[in-house]
């Protein structure tokens, strides 16, 4: 190897590229000997580590037999120049298929009690979708209980979609409700997709195929039932929109995804077991056949009132600890709450009075270092003052 790395672009013409006399290393190199590895020993060491893996790896049985298949006949051609091709596509794919969660699953938290204090700790009011979630529970817990909670009579998740204008919460509801179940929840991202094959792959005869979205979130959770939070679906390329849409229907459909092929993986994984949220801001560019398998909830606009106890009880609070301050710090006043909720005029969501108060608590932490504001003494933010750290019309 040493020669050559050695005789790369010297004109005596030791290069075989370019025709020129080859040393003799080079000759063993190109005739398959050593080449992709120091010693022969290395790419038994490979072998022998793909080997244990597979063995390690609870793989469905006709799945296993594929892959020991297909490590057999790396084996065969271990001294053959094709090899580190061979060698590249079928180790990564080797490497997918034993790191993906096929009989893995998270121990659910059926427990009312407890999804109800998570998701009021989180979300104030979103009634229906909190019942939606305990509807759901309740069942689990009825089977646990009757000792019908087996693999194949597994309670049937509810396909939720959240649908409401932008800043309503339909994202952070989703996160609160994996919490609430004790799940992992993966987030994939709709908002501009192109390609079915993101969510369904490539197949391994590209030399940059990789599994879909659905495979590699499957992946990153480690369990085959998360969370999988399908967000603003509404928003994918128009171009790819018909395609992207069949391939929901697969995703969503209780008699589909309990045998979903990713063109990558190319065998049936069972989605059956995965609670699918779908948020959208509307539902005008979803298709029917997609509408029709999903259970919707409207995200409804909030009210001054209830931004003001949001705001009040979940959002400052939060701040103000982000922000290494507590209220002996700064204290709002009651009838202040209303300028900072519509400064500017109305807003559906609750991330423009994220901001203000972001806003409010940043710029008293700044007169504080100024010595504006006594850092030993609670700031009161009042009628009076509210205009030099809110923005108003």
């Amino acid at each position: 190897m040493d020669d050559i790395h050695s005789n790369v672009g010297d004109s005596s013409g030791s290069d075989p590229v370019r025709g020129g006399q080859t040393t003799q290393t080079q000759k063993n190199n190109f005739e398959g000997k050593n080449y992709f590895s120091p010693t022969p020993n290395g790419v038994d060491d490979q072998l022998k580590k793909i080997e244990d893996s597979i063995n390690a790896a609870s793989l469905p049985l006709d799945l296993h037999d594929k892959v020991v298949a297909m490590l057999n006949r790396l084996k065969l051609i271990k001294n053959d120049t094709g090899f580190f091709m061979e060698y590249d596509s079928i180790s990564r794919y080797i490497e997918w298929i034993v790191n993906l969660p096929w009989n893995k699953a998270s121990q659910d938290i059926l427990d009312l009690v407890h999804a109800r204090q998570v998701l009021d700790s989180t979300h104030y009011g979103l009634s229906e979708v909190k019942e939606k979630i305990e509807e759901y529970l309740s069942i689990m817990i009825l089977k646990n209980r009757r000792g019908l909670n087996t693999q194949e009579q597994f309670a049937r998740a509810p396909i939720i979609s959240l649908v409401g204008l932008v800043g309503v919460g339909k994202t952070t509801i989703s996160y609160s409700i994996a919490d609430a179940l004790g799940r992992k929840i993966e987030r994939i991202p709709f908002g501009g997709m192109g390609s079915p094959a993101q969510l369904r792959g490539k197949t391994r005869l590209f030399p940059d195929a990789e599994p879909g979205l659905v495979i590699k979130a499957l992946r990153r959770a480690g369990t085959n039932n998360p969370v999988l939070l399908f967000d603003e679906i509404d928003r994918v390329s128009s171009e790819a929109r018909a395609d992207i849409m069949g391939v929901l229907v697969e995703l969503l459909d209780p008699l589909q995804n309990k045998a979903f092929t990713d063109h990558f993986i190319d065998y049936p994984v069972d989605l059956s077991n995965v609670l699918f949220i779908v948020t959208s801001n509307n539902t005008k560019d979803i298709s029917t056949a997609v509408i029709d398998r999903l259970e919707i909830i409207q995200m409804p606009s909030y009210t001054d009132q209830e931004k003001i106890i949001i705001a009040k009880s979940y959002m400052f609070p939060k701040i103000l600890k982000e922000s290494g301050m507590s209220e002996r710090d700064l204290v709002i006043d009651e009838n202040v709450w209303e300028t900072i909720v519509r400064p500017l005029g109305y807003d559906p969501g609750i991330r423009g009075l994220e901001r203000n108060l972001q806003e409010v608590v940043r710029k008293v932490a700044y007169y504080m270092l100024l010595s504006k504001i006594p850092s030993n003494q609670t700031f009161h933010l009042t009628q009076q003052n509210v205009k030099e750290f809110v923005p108003q019309w």
